[in-house]
């Protein structure tokens, strides 16, 4: 026999069938003992490996292919024997390539199926037979075995069952050799077939999308590497599954992927563009559709494609590019906001397309829905985050930011100031600013500190929030934190600048009602009604700086409660609110207490609110060395130091000037940090050198100073350097330094030393209380001012200087000469323009004010007072007997002083209540004046006037009544004017009376008719009646 073989006879049926083995290879049986049919099947196995394909050379042992393939061995029990079978078949289809034993296409298909249940062994590499599954799966690789399926009627279903298996055994223990074998086997399947059905595709490309390309990388990386390598024969057959899902819109719904056909195109883009060629256009179609969900996931996709890194598919479909901007303004809020959540990844990764995007968001920053409006400013913002370049060489960005920081919602406000508050802090610390950038810094500041005239408590605590970490960053060393502090109030606009002391103030009155809190929680011995009550009120204050007023009372109960029983926390709590801790101490305090608190999460409610207000209590901008910082960049830019002035990028005079009236508030606020001897020092050497005009800014600081605590007592020598420059102003200098020179004087001298110098001041004053002297309306000024504070010292000598030289030879026979007639026939004029005698005289009116409001009791002299201040009121100065008639301007000067300084008497009880319903009515016509500038200015001091020490130091309620003669008003701007104040002034005295119902006060029944703003209807009334229109 040929090549050794033997022949051995098997029955089948009534006919017996010789079957050759190759040499050496034993007669197998599917009745035989596992082990030693496995034996056998390794030999024969061994023996067919060892083949080579030589044509018509095996033909012998057909028969014996034929029984290896009987469903008996097929199925068999043992996983080993049918491993040894699936290579012997697969060396089989090797060995007699191209034309297989197997002509059955029943037995075929079986066969096929068989071999794919035993590639499934190849998922474990490390199992001991994975050396065969391996030659298993190369084997047929090599021979293409798979081929010989493509005429049978159901090949694709066959097919579907291989690549399913394929890619549910790769993994990540899968050499790089074994997925090339699997790509081997699975390749030939699409490039040489006459077709690839859906339910094929559907099985590669499940793979590609999620869930499966996240939980199985490896059969994702080998979907991807199969649609590269078959991108030409699966391009037609995937178009066409496209052109029916988006253009006939027919789906079937057996077929995954027709569920996820925009992530399909998403990723395909990805792997293999070329094949979406014909496909991208047809998107257009979706953009358009009347199905809401159909846009939405168009867009979503297109949003993906067009704005990721590298991408030209706008550039190269430029009508789809187009199409989806109009999306833009789409009529469903989820498609809008989906293409505005999108705009930051064009305006980052595509310069070419930014121009769109910008007209784009133009519109939608106006958007009606409030949630694209927030995102057009999150991506703006977030686009800062990530390329501050991007938005800070764009103008129109910034405005549309800019726009937003007056929106009516609050979030939105709130992501568009700290947008620009982050542009501010990068623009601080960048070396290079684009111009849009550098103009944008100049009213950033601006708008931010604007914000804290919005009437909601979040968006002050915000502002203040974004001075302190963002405009001015506490963390910084002390001189450059001064630096960037002086910066800004250097730079900032009137409103800005009352918006910074506004929040100084606060900051102040925040600490006092801290500080009660600690005091009454500290003294809170014995749970009593009096001391429950105490504590129900320091809360009760405390409320209105929080947001949610019910909710932070529950908290601060709490937190007082805690006070109580930590003393640590207690000692904690009195240093951050001490006058005198340092920046770093305070931030480091707060910390600590933050920690006692509990998690920093969203859902501690508890945290929160005890975090607002230790932010809007903490004083960590500025301490004792901060101020010596501060006071030595301003004697720095005295000496023009040109570098300082470069960082500041101001000139010198505005330096000094803006940093002096930044000195006054800080001293107001903080006098304490100022008691160093070195701090003083430096203050009072700038009286020297600065010019007269900034002279009283300075002396204004001293006297907060001393408030606190008098110079005079501890700093004894620079008294004697201070006390000598005031009185040189007092004698020499403007009105305005003699002011503010008498104020500073009082309040840093100690009362032994104080009188002999007054009366030095008093004396030098009468010598100058002349006409023709230069220093007349300085001296007038000054005694003013010492006869209101030092009434009883100088009780006779004011008397007889106010009653002879102000009354009666300044204010009823003023020394008017032809020089002093003003020629402007206008019926106003700025005060600095007006003749000289007239300014003495409006100051000879405030003079007397002051002399009666220091007297207090003299009601003799009030009522008198009050007659010829009513006179001026009524004829503007028409009733004196002068050689030379005032102007009309200088009559509307007059009124306006003279109404004003009754309402300044009208303040104080005693001689306040010696105005008459006659002069009440008179000084109300003042309302309607007609100068606007007098009703303007007039209303602005009855606004003051009521606004001032709720209930006792401010004007009676009587003069809301006032605010009724608004109606009249015709000025449009005036109107709105003091609609605000009235509205302001109602405002104060309701939230005052809910503080006095919750003290629960014996005196509250007493003080409700005298301070509810109900009550003006009825002063309203008379005023109403009297008034000539």
């Amino acid at each position: 026999m040929s090549r050794g073989g033997k022949k051995v006879c098997r029955e089948g049926g009534s006919s017996t069938e010789a079957i050759l083995y190759p040499g050496g290879c034993k007669e197998v049986s599917d009745e035989m003992h596992v082990d030693e049919l496995i034996r056998r099947l390794k030999v024969l196995a061994s023996t067919f490996q060892s083949m080579g394909q030589e044509e018509n050379a095996y033909d012998e042992y057909v028969p014996l292919c034929l029984l290896l393939a009987e469903e008996a061995f097929l199925n068999h029990s043992s996983k080993d024997v049918r491993l040894l079978l699936a290579c012997c078949i697969a060396d089989i289809l090797r060995i007699y390539a191209p034309e297989a034993p197997y002509k059955d296409q029943e037995q075929v298909k079986t066969i096929f199926k068989f071999l794919i249940e035993q590639l499934e062994g190849l998922k474990d590499p490390k199992d001991p037979a994975f050396k065969r599954y391996f030659y298993l799966l190369e084997n047929l690789a090599y021979v293409k075995s798979f081929n010989m399926l493509f005429e049978l009627e159901d090949a694709q279903d066959i097919f579907c069952t291989l690549f399913g298996l394929i890619f549910q055994i790769v993994n990540d223990e899968h050499s790089g050799k074994v997925k090339s074998f699997m790509l081997d086997v699975l390749c030939p399947l699409i490039t040489e077939c006459d077709t690839v059905s859906n339910e094929l595709l559907n099985i590669i490309m499940v793979n590609i999308v999620e869930p499966v390309k996240t939980s199985k990388k490896n059969a994702y990386q080998l979907a991807k590497d199969l649609i590269v390598k078959c991108s030409e024969t699966l391009e037609p057959y995937i178009q066409n599954f496209f052109n029916q899902v988006l253009i006939c819109g027919k789906e079937d719904l057996n077929l995954f992927m027709s569920q996820k056909v925009y992530d399909l195109i998403y990723e395909l883009n990805h792997i293999c563009p070329s094949i979406l060629l014909s496909v991208i256009p047809q998107l257009e179609y979706k953009l358009k559709s009347s199905d809401v969900t159909e846009r939405i996931g168009s867009v979503s996709l297109l949003a993906r494609m067009f704005s990721e890194k590298e991408s030209s598919l706008a550039v190269n479909h430029n009508q789809l590019w187009q199409a989806f901007l109009g999306r833009f303004n789409d009529i469903c809020i989820p498609i809008r906001i989906k293409c505005v959540q999108y705009s930051m990844h064009f305006l980052l990764n595509h310069p070419e397309l930014r121009t769109d995007i910008v007209e784009t968001l133009k519109l939608r920053q106006h958007d009606g829905e409030e949630n694209v409006r927030f995102e057009v400013v999150k991506a703006i913002v977030a686009t800062a985050k990530l390329d501050f370049a991007v938005v800070s060489e764009s103008e129109d960005l910034l405005n549309y930011v800019k726009e937003r920081t007056l929106d009516k919602k609050f979030k939105i406000r709130r992501e568009a100031l700290q947008g620009l508050a982050l542009i501010y802090k990068t623009h601080l610390s960048a070396e290079y600013v684009p111009d849009p950038t550098r103009k944008a810094v100049t009213w950033i500041k601006d708008k931010i500190l604007h914000a804290y005239y919005i009437s909601s408590l979040d968006d002050r605590i915000l502002v203040e929030r974004l001075l302190n970490g963002c405009l001015v960053p506490f963390q910084l060393p002390s001189e450059e934190r001064m630096l960037k502090l002086l910066y800004l109030y250097g730079t900032i606009d009137e409103h800005a600048s009352r918006a910074f002391v506004e929040i100084q103030k606060n900051l102040l009155l925040v600490r006092r009602h801290v500080a009660e809190l600690l005091n009454c929680v500290r003294n809170f011995d014995k749970q009593t009604p009096e001391t429950e009550r105490q504590l129900s009120v320091r809360i009760s204050q405390l409320t209105k700086f929080l947001p949610d007023p019910v909710k932070a009372s529950e908290f601060l109960c709490k937190f007082a409660a805690d006070l109580k029983q930590d003393k640590q926390l207690m000692s904690i709590m009195e240093l951050i609110v001490s006058p005198i801790t340092d920046c770093k101490v305070c931030a480091d305090s707060v910390n600590l207490v933050l920690k006692k608190l509990g998690a920093p999460v969203m859902t501690n409610l508890y945290y929160n609110t005890i975090k607002i207000l230790l932010q809007r209590m903490s004083s960590v901008l500025i301490d004792r060395d901060a101020l010596i910082k501060l006071l030595s960049i301003l004697h720095s830019c005295r000496l023009a130091n040109k570098e300082v002035l470069k960082s500041l990028g101001m000139s010198k005079e505005m330096a000094i000037e803006r940093g002096l009236r930044l000195v006054t508030v800080l001293a107001f606020v903080f006098p304490n940090h100022f008691g160093e001897e070195q701090t003083l020092t430096l203050l009072i050497r700038l009286l020297t050198l600065v010019t007269e005009n900034l002279q009283p800014a300075v002396l204004t600081a001293l006297t907060y100073i001393g408030k606190a605590k008098p110079i005079g007592q501890y700093q004894v020598p620079l008294m004697g350097i201070l006390v000598p420059h005031c009185q040189n102003m007092l004698v020499t200098g403007t009105p305005k330094q003699g002011k503010e020179a008498i104020r500073c004087l009082y309040t840093n001298m100690t009362p032994a030393t104080r009188l002999q110098t007054f009366s030095q001041v008093v004396e030098a004053l009468k010598a100058n209380l002349e006409p023709g002297n230069s220093s007349y309306r300085t001296s007038i000024v000054g005694l003013g001012h010492i006869a209101y504070l030092m009434p009883e010292e100088f009780r006779n000598e004011m008397r007889g200087i106010v009653s002879q030289k102000v009354v009666k030879e300044l204010l009823v026979n003023p020394p008017r000469t032809d020089d002093d007639r003003y020629k402007n026939p206008d019926p106003w004029c700025e005060e600095d323009d007006l003749p000289e005698i007239t300014r003495a005289m409006i100051a000879g009116l405030k003079t007397t004010v002051r002399w009666l409001l220091g007297l207090k009791s003299d009601y003799k002299s009030a009522s008198k007072t009050f007659k010829m201040l009513t006179a001026f009121v009524e004829t503007g100065g028409g009733f004196i007997n002068a050689k030379v008639d005032f102007s009309e301007a200088e009559k509307s000067w007059l009124r306006l002083a003279a109404g004003s300084a009754m309402l300044k008497i009208c303040e104080q009880k005693g001689v306040g209540d010696q105005f008459t319903a006659a002069q009440f009515c008179t000084l109300s016509k003042l309302m309607n004046d007609e100068v606007v500038e007098v009703r303007n200015r007039f209303a602005t001091k009855l606004h003051r006037g009521l606004a001032r020490g709720i209930p006792h130091k401010c004007l009676p309620l009587d003069f809301m009544g006032f605010y009724a003669l608004g109606g009249y008003e015709m000025d449009r701007k005036q109107r709105s004017l003091l609609k605000g104040f009235m509205l302001s002034d109602v405002s104060k005295r309701r939230e005052y009376i809910k503080g006095l119902l919750v003290s629960a006060s014996e005196r509250a029944t007493e003080q409700l008719p005298h301070i509810m703003p109900d009550y003006m209807l009825v002063f309203s009334v008379p005023v109403l009646t009297h008034s000539p229109r």
